[in-house]
Formats: C-alpha cells, structure tokens, sequence
C-alpha cells in the first residue's frame, strides 16, 4: 500500500491513530499536521498518487489569503515551503458595477486595520503541494495514498474507514479505526454522504473560467471585481514573471453555460481580447499563457458539521461561490478551530469523538460560515441580474458602501481577517 508514514508510538493501541481524516488536500492536510503538533497522531487517506501530491498540477486557481489563514500556514511550517515568486501581495481592490469607468467604483484598502495589505495571494497548487511536503515530513503523520474509500462507519467506541488499495484492486480492502473519522473530501463528499449528514446545494447555473494573462502595464497589486450586466470579470494581481518580469494577473471569469462554451472556444488571442475589452484596456494589451481552466459553480453548505465519531471540514463542510474569495480562508479556519477543540478535549483525558467534545466546533464553525455563506449567494444573486430593479438596486449599494466609511471598514475586515479599526464617539 503506497504510503507516507513516519513511526507511530501507540502500538498496543487497538486504534490506528487518533484521527482518521479523508482527504489530502490543503485543509485535511493542514488539519493532520496541526493535531500532530499539538501531540496527537493523523492518518489521510487520499486517492491521489504520491507523486499528484507532491507535484499537482496547476488549475488555474489563485486563492487569495487573509491575515489568520497567512498566520496559520506560518504556524504550520507549511508557508515556509513556497517559492518567493509563489507569493503575491493583494494592497486594495475595486469594485465596478456595469461596464468599468462607466460609473465611479468603490475603493478598499487596509487603512485603519493595523496590516499594510489586503492580504497575499498565492497559486492553489503551491499550496497543495507545500501542504503535503510539510504533513509528509511531520511525525505523527501518516499519509496513505491510492486509497479509495470503500465504506465509511461510525460506531459507539469508534469510527471505521474501510478502503481498497487504488493501484492493486486485486488485493482485499483493510480497515482502519480511529476514536474520530473527520470527511474533508470536497463539497461533493462521499463520505459526508456515507455518514448519512445531507446538504443544501445551490447551483448557480454558471461557469467559472480562470487563466494566467499577461499585460502592458502594472497592476499596482490591485484586484478587481467588475460585475457587468452578462458576465462578471475579477482580475487578481499575480507577481511579476519570475524570468522576464513581465506584468501577469489572474482573470476570473463568471457567466453561463453557453458563453463560458463560446468563451473556451475562442482563439486565444481573441480570448485575451476579449478580456481585455471587458477590462476596459486598464492593464494594456493582454495576451493569454497557458491554460484556460472552467468549473461549474455549486455552492453546498452542510447540515450539520459533527456528529459521534464524526466531523467536516473544509469544502466538505461549506464549499463556497469564489466571487467573496472566502471559502479556502473557511476552510483553514475551520482547522484552527477543530485542532484547538480536539487538543484540549485529548489534553484533559475527554474521548476526541465525544458528540459533547465536537459540538463546539460545529457551533462556532456555523457562526462564522453561516453569515459568509448567505451574504455571498446574495452578493452573486443580486450582481448577476440583468433586470432593471437589481440593476438599480446594486447601484445604490454601491454608491451607499464608498459613502459610509463603517461599512467599507466591515467589508475590508472580512477581506483581511482582522477587525477594522472603529473610530471612537467624539473623536
């Protein structure tokens, strides 16, 4: 069985580690190496090859960071792990509504918040990878890869993987029992459903298209969110080319099903105009590099987050629409909270998969995905309506936003994870 595994100390142990987590992407990965921090011993199963974990592909996915999640990665060893030019710097960002310099946009930055920056932005596979390194070099870690998970159980004294060995079907399934079995096997989660914990879904009817493009003029490290009246347009700073240094940003394109098609079908110099015109020629000439990748846009909220001998995590727990760029940021959060849950139940002696001991996380992990979760279907709802009234009505928010200095505050604090900075009465 293709493994990753560094020596465990629990032998007589009729239990194969303390936790048993299904998924190897970042936030399984993160939450491994976390509670082996903390003194306790993970085990992952991922389907995924070793040599996928440690090289993944790029997907075209920039995932922009906030404060916590940066100080997070930092704590876990695994921000280390990234190249300088892995790294991007988010200043502030624009909002426009309509066709861009039609109308005035509105403006954030992390004035008043105590951080020079929005945040950082960094490729999704540099983080995949860099997650991986740091679990697979971390004792108490235990990575199975090539596992495909059969069935999974929960019973009163334990939880129960069952899975089969991907690159030898021949060979009988094994099983692995831990005191808590946490899914974080992505917003379509087989073992979510296995668990018998259901899920609202939205399907927004829509596809998101990203690609690398490169451009004339520098970016000024600002983002851009421009929601025309048929598609919605986000530009993501990106780093200068590490070779020549050449400008490049990500472009994030939201629209239907059928203009997504024709978007993919275009020559790529008629792609890149294409965004180019829709940007409104801010950036200069644009011209495409590499791959332009699309997925379907489902948003899924669990519910519930824990249960006896269970828990979700990440995507498997809230998959977000990117448009508010929350969702990976959940997700590490949801790996500080859950660590910090488990270690103090397993510090003080208490069963790890208590329902009582995983509640807490369930809670706390509801208030904060919950408002982030409606408030931005709502967002994508109301931005993505071409009548006249939501026209109109976006119209107003966004000309009330760049006048109530409170509510910019409030919306750059959830961009950067810190509270902003509220004048006191009287000056």
């Amino acid at each position: 069985m293709p493994e990753t595994s560094l020596p465990l100390t629990r032998h007589d142990s009729p239990l194969h580690s303390d936790v048993l987590i299904v998924g190897g992407g970042p936030a399984g990965l993160s939450l491994a190496t976390s509670l082996a921090q903390f003194g306790l011993q993970a085990t992952v199963l991922e389907l995924q090859t070793a040599a996928q974990l440690a090289d993944p592909a790029p997907d075209g996915r920039e995932i922009a960071l906030t404060h916590p999640s940066v100080a997070l990665l930092q704590r876990l060893g695994s921000w280390q792990r990234l190249a300088e030019h892995e790294v991007g710097v988010l200043r502030q960002a624009e909002v426009h509504d309509g066709p861009v310099g039609h109308s005035p946009s509105m403006a954030l930055h992390a004035g008043g918040t105590g951080v020079a920056q929005l945040g950082s932005i960094v490729p999704n596979s540099a983080l995949r990878r860099s997650a991986y390194e740091t679990a697979a070099s971390t004792a108490g870690v235990r990575i199975i890869t090539e596992a495909r998970v059969l069935r999974a159980s929960t019973y009163a004294t334990h939880a129960e993987v069952e899975y089969q060995d991907a690159s030898a079907p021949g060979l009988p399934p094994q099983v692995l029992q831990a005191p808590l079995l946490v899914a974080a096997d992505s917003r379509f989660s087989g073992v979510r459903r296995q668990l018998g914990i259901g899920a609202a879904m939205t399907d927004f009817g829509r596809t998101v298209i990203v690609c690398r493009m490169r451009h004339e003029l520098p970016h000024h490290e600002t983002a851009h969110e421009c929601f025309g009246y048929e598609r919605t347009l986000a530009i993501l700073p990106l780093p200068n080319d590490w070779i020549d240094g050449q400008p490049q940003c990500s472009a994030v394109i939201t629209a239907s099903a059928e203009q997504a098609q024709a978007l993919l079908a275009l020559a790529p110099e008629d792609f890149a105009a294409s965004v180019q015109a829709q940007f409104g020629s801010r950036l200069g000439q644009m011209t495409l590099t590499g791959e332009r990748h699309a997925y379907p846009l489902v948003a899924v909220y669990a519910h519930r987050f824990s249960g006896a001998r269970c828990a979700l995590l990440g995507d498997a727990a809230v998959g977000m629409h990117p448009v508010t760029a929350h969702g990976y940021n959940l997700g590490l959060a949801g790996v500080q909270s859950l660590s910090e849950v488990l270690y103090a139940a397993w510090s003080h002696g208490q069963d790890i998969g208590a329902a009582s001991v995983l509640q807490p996380y369930a809670n706390a992990h509801h208030r904060h995905a919950w408002p982030l979760y409606q408030g931005t279907n709502a967002i994508v709802r109301l931005y993505t309506d071409a009548r006249p009234l939501p026209r109109l009505l976006r119209q107003v928010v966004l000309a009330g936003s760049r006048r109530l200095p409170p509510l910019q505050a409030l919306i750059v604090s959830q961009l950067t994870g810190r509270r902003p900075a509220w004048p006191r009465l009287g000056g």
